[in-house]
């Protein structure tokens, strides 16, 4: 009796999610609604600090081809996970050369622009590139990273000084580097799922992936993404198992 209290009160403290598909179990100790907001804040910040120097949303047609792609896009992911239609979703572009594509909890989106130039995605390649990004939101990836982040730690951190930790400790990156490999691999097979039933053929996966590899850098130490050869495999075992 005194085991199972200790397991409920341990459960009671925490949240158990499963990645939607893959089924996978996360432990997340940071409510959605804390991270969802630090995540909204990050955002402001960033793109109010792109727009001050002429860099936000300066594409306009790339801007128009992006929305309009991630409206399906979002419908499709909403199926797989409800919650997802009620999220403030939100998409810019931005011509700042470090940028190729990326995502924030509550669904906030930014492309680059150069990114998409330099590899000419046609819009089912652009399609895939987003679904990635809409997969890590879905799956609530970050959640699951600032958690795992907490759980190195002897006592409870407030989120911010997690946040500052993940910024500036090589060690705890180097301890991450093996669930930011896992959560890649689960975003690429979660996008190509949510781009398939968004109404995306498969042959515009096995192109997109065929660019990436084609434009991948050498992996580091530090690397998260599978490399390019790993990913465009990956691919083309997702367009055989749904058949298109």
């Amino acid at each position: 009796m005194r085991y199972l209290l200790l397991v409920l009160l341990v459960l009671a403290s925490q949240a158990m999610a499963q990645v939607p598909e893959s089924g996978r179990w996360q432990e997340l100790r940071f409510p959605a609604e804390e991270v969802e907001q630090q995540a909204e804040s990050q955002y402001i910040e960033q793109t109010v600090s792109l727009a001050a120097v002429g860099r936000l949303d300066r594409d306009k047609v790339l801007l128009l081809r992006v929305k309009g792609i991630a409206d399906g896009l979002v419908r499709a992911a909403s199926a797989l996970r409800p919650a997802a239609a009620e999220w403030s979703w939100e998409v810019h572009v931005t011509d700042d050369p470090a940028v190729e594509a990326e995502s924030q909890a509550g669904g906030k989106l930014l492309v680059g622009s150069l990114f998409v130039e330099r590899l000419r995605l046609n819009d089912g390649e652009l399609a895939v590139l987003l679904a990635h990004e809409i997969a890590h939101i879905v799956a609530e990836h970050e959640r699951e990273t600032l958690s795992e982040a907490l759980l190195d730690s002897r006592r409870d951190l407030p989120l911010d000084v997690v946040l500052e930790r993940l910024a500036s400790d090589v060690p705890l990156q180097f301890r991450l580097s093996k669930l930011a490999a896992i959560q890649e691999r689960e975003a690429d097979q979660l996008g190509m799922l949510i781009a398939y039933r968004a109404g995306w053929p498969c042959a515009a996966m096995l192109t997109f992936y065929s660019k990436l590899a084609a434009d991948s850098p050498a992996l580091t130490v530090l690397a998260s993404h599978p490399s390019g050869a790993t990913r465009l495999s990956l691919a083309k075992g997702m367009s055989r198992l749904l058949g298109d």
